[in-house]
């Protein structure tokens, strides 16, 4: 009988062993960039960023609406957002057995992830499909230093390299073939342009539905600050198409606003002691 671990069977995290093993990556330690920039409690303001343009890829709003519970409550939502973070400080800063169990449980997860589109041709998608994972590995790629940028402070261009560069290690932790995703921000750069031009981004009913339970979930306005904070960030910083297909007004109002807002979450950044920003985990 399989062996499970907090529900993780031993066959697949050793799958993920096997391939780090296999694979030339070097996992990202305390001084590089990628520890730099996650280790910011902040940074997770662009999750929401890179969220909405992961659901404008019709095989990735699919996936969403038929496998997960966006639409729930306050607490649900919550309770989503605390495993997304545990999740990603494993892969971060945990040790390598945390590292290849997270990885592990987010393949378990993918196993279950399959159907059809149903907005337009009725294509499959299954969440394995090394297209969808380098979409939203890249979502995520431009949307967290952005936002580090935006909150924190510059990056320099060879910052931006070495994050888009260390975070390949994903290829083996995920399964994804070996030089798929950008290795720097040149790359990165050129693979958003060509999909945002390229007709496979489409923001349908079913992306527009997910994202107000994203931005706007039931009872909200009780976590006002925190979520006004994250709405104006995140459709601020939207590619303006994008905004545009999901119909968000953005006037010259709300440029003010998002100015104001993140003036304001700068300025209270750098009073704040590296104790009050920081995950634990990554000073542990």
């Amino acid at each position: 009988m399989e062996r499970h671990v907090c529900g993780i069977s031993k066959t697949s995290r050793e799958a993920v062993r096997a391939r780090l093993l296999r694979s030339d990556h070097v996992r990202p330690g305390r001084e590089s960039i990628t520890w730099t920039v996650n280790r910011e409690m902040i940074v997770i303001a662009g999750w929401g960023r890179a969220i909405l343009l992961q659901l404008a890829h019709p095989a990735v709003a699919a996936g969403v609406h038929d496998h997960s519970y966006f639409r729930g409550s306050l607490v649900s939502s919550f309770r989503r957002l605390r495993s997304s973070v545990g999740a990603m400080l494993s892969l971060t800063f945990g040790d390598t057995e945390q590292m290849i169990a997270a990885a592990a449980g987010i393949n378990s997860i993918h196993d279950r992830v399959r159907g059809r589109v149903r907005d337009g041709a009725c294509e499959p998608y299954s969440a394995h499909d090394p297209e969808l994972q380098r979409w939203v590995h890249a979502t995520l790629l431009e949307s967290i230093p952005l936002t580090y940028e935006l909150l924190v402070r510059p990056l320099a261009l060879h910052e931006r390299d070495r994050y888009c560069s260390e975070a390949a290690i994903m290829e083996p932790l995920l399964g994804m073939p070996a030089g798929w995703l950008p290795r720097d921000s040149g790359q990165l750069a050129t693979y958003m342009r060509e999909m945002l031009a390229g007709g496979r981004i489409v923001v349908t009913d079913t992306s527009r539905t997910l994202a107000r339970a994203v931005l706007y979930p039931p009872r909200w306005h009780v976590a006002w600050p925190a979520f006004r904070a994250m709405q104006l960030v995140t459709i601020g910083s939207l590619p303006p198409s994008i905004r545009r297909a999901y119909g968000f007004d953005w006037r010259a109002r709300d440029v003010r606003r998002f100015a104001r807002w993140t003036a304001l979450l700068r300025t209270s950044l750098r009073l704040l002691p590296p104790l009050a920003r920081e995950w634990p985990m990554a000073r542990r």
